[in-house]
């Protein structure tokens, strides 16, 4: 028999001498005092951010970056606020700034930055209610509120997320599994030889999540079918309806039809109700991607856009979007909270079978999870769902304000009709009818405004040819702030212009 190993009484339990740096009782006044230099060192920071971007270059940047030395700490917390200064907080990309109106981010509702120093100093995960208690709850009551916003009955359910892209592969990976169920085929074995009749539509303009969902759930992305688009860059009826007959005819599966409720380009809404009744018809799962458009279901004056939402299997809400939430923040609701099924996996260690507290990871694809539904518990708490929704009002108000400058001005050309807070258009100077140059031209307007910092917009292609983007998530940002960029447009390009266009 082997002898037992002895421990040396000095050796038995060595104590660290740093515990003092982690969050304890002992530790309360250095938290206290960091947390006020932190928070001093980001509203400076915000307070000096006279425009959205520094125009600072990787070349430039990625030099002090790597000449750190992260095994030489500087054992001062001032020291390390100064470093991020120059590190980070300097050269921010800032969304708060009125003139930043480039991608799907938004400045954020100071309750929400208040809920975030709480969340994360109590480190709560909503996996299990032995992790998180009251947090559990806070997040189950946010699902419901959210499902009763859309209009699913007392039967729905789901869970936050941590953005759309995973609300999104949920969805389709509950649809999947409610498929190959639904043909008799239950569970997971041999999975592969029964996925190869199911199909994804979705419009050509839907988000390329979609594609990668299809990859990540077996399928491939070939097993999505792009259905055509009308002028408005929203899904065709017609197209959607001659696509599920013919698909249908061949002997394929329906698996899932996927409706956008605002377009990451355009802020396009497809045509709800009449994509429900096409999924009735050939019983395919309807997910309802409204990572953007998510936030109308607080608005006093566009709700009407969201019109057949409840009738979705499935929905996609992203409240770092458009419910001016910091990231990350979404949920994945659905209509039948059984269908939460497709999910759950037990695990003795975790959440076993016949457990009588609610556990959220039965329903998510994530095991640990950031207490996300604080944010939105505590803006709504404070602000209100009124004020959230009139501040997505007053931007949806600017975007359209903006289309019509642009369709007063003949040297701009709008690409599609504004629906949401997205505007897309291009410069189009007098005489010049080739594309290429134009193309060339609104490449090179969006990276000279880049450069100089004074202006963040962002770009996209519609046919082939190149375009200017607004998109506006700030309430603060007015029609003066639009008028400024548009002037900070044409003066980037006149000097292309006088010189025939860029050509090269």
């Amino acid at each position: 028999m082997r002898a037992p190993t002895i421990i040396p009484p000095d050796c038995a339990v060595r104590r660290s001498t740093t515990t003092h740096h982690l969050l304890s009782d002992a530790s309360l006044p250095a938290y206290r005092q960091q947390m006020r230099q932190a928070v001093d060192a980001v509203t400076e920071a915000i307070a000096a951010a006279d425009r959205p971007f520094s125009g600072v270059v990787p070349a430039d940047l990625r030099p002090l970056v790597e000449s750190i030395d992260l095994d030489a700490p500087l054992d001062s917390m001032p020291d390390a606020l100064q470093e991020v200064r120059e590190l980070y907080l300097r050269d921010a990309v800032y969304f708060h700034s009125p003139r930043y109106a480039a991608h799907l981010n938004c400045p954020v509702a100071i309750p929400a930055v208040v809920a975030e120093a709480v969340l994360s100093a109590v480190n709560s995960s909503l996996d299990t209610w032995d992790q998180s208690a009251g947090a559990t709850l806070i997040e189950q009551r946010l699902v419901r509120w959210t499902a009763a916003r859309i209009g699913f009955g007392a039967g729905a359910d789901g869970v936050f997320t941590s953005g759309g892209s995973l609300s999104n592969l949920q969805g389709l990976l509950m649809a999947r599994n409610n498929a190959v169920e639904a043909k008799g085929l239950v569970g997971l074995a041999s999975l592969p030889e029964k996925l190869a009749p199911l199909r994804i539509f979705a419009s050509t303009s839907a988000h390329f999540t979609v594609e990668k969902s299809a990859g990540l759930l077996g399928l491939g992305a070939d097993a999505v079918v792009q259905v055509p688009a009308d002028p408005h860059r929203r899904m065709r009826i017609d197209a959607l309806e001659a696509a599920l007959a013919a698909h249908a005819d061949a002997g394929l599966v329906p698996m899932a039809v996927v409706a956008t409720a605002g377009t990451t380009d355009y802020g396009s809404v497809d045509p709800l109700a009449g994509i429900a009744a096409l999924c009735h018809r050939y019983g395919a799962w309807l997910h309802v991607d409204a990572a953007y458009g998510g936030g109308l279901l607080v608005s006093h004056r566009h709700r009407a856009l969201l019109d057949g939402i409840e009738h979705a299997d499935s929905v996609t809400v992203d409240y770092h979007k458009t419910f001016f939430q910091p990231v990350s923040s979404s949920a994945v609701i659905v209509r039948d909270a059984t269908m939460l099924r497709h999910v759950t996996l037990h695990a003795d260690y975790l959440n076993p079978e016949g457990g009588e507290n609610p556990n959220q990871v039965d329903k998510s694809l994530q095991t640990t999870r950031r207490f996300d539904a604080l944010k939105l518990w505590l803006t709504l708490r404070t602000i209100g769902a009124d004020g959230i929704g009139d501040m997505l009002d007053d931007v949806i108000d600017l975007a359209r304000a903006t289309a019509e400058e642009l369709r007063q001005d003949p040297s701009f050309e709008l690409a599609a009709p504004v629906q949401l807070s997205t505007v897309v258009f291009r410069l189009l100077p007098t005489g010049w009818d080739d594309d290429t140059r134009v193309d060339r031209l609104n490449a090179r307007i969006r990276k000279s405004l880049f450069a100089a910092g004074d202006a963040v917009i962002a770009g996209t292609t519609l046919h082939g040819r190149s375009y200017l983007k607004f998109t506006f998530l700030n309430p603060a940002t007015t029609l003066e702030d639009v008028r400024a960029i548009l002037a900070a447009i044409r003066s980037a390009a006149d000097p292309m212009i006088l010189e025939g266009g860029p050509r090269g």
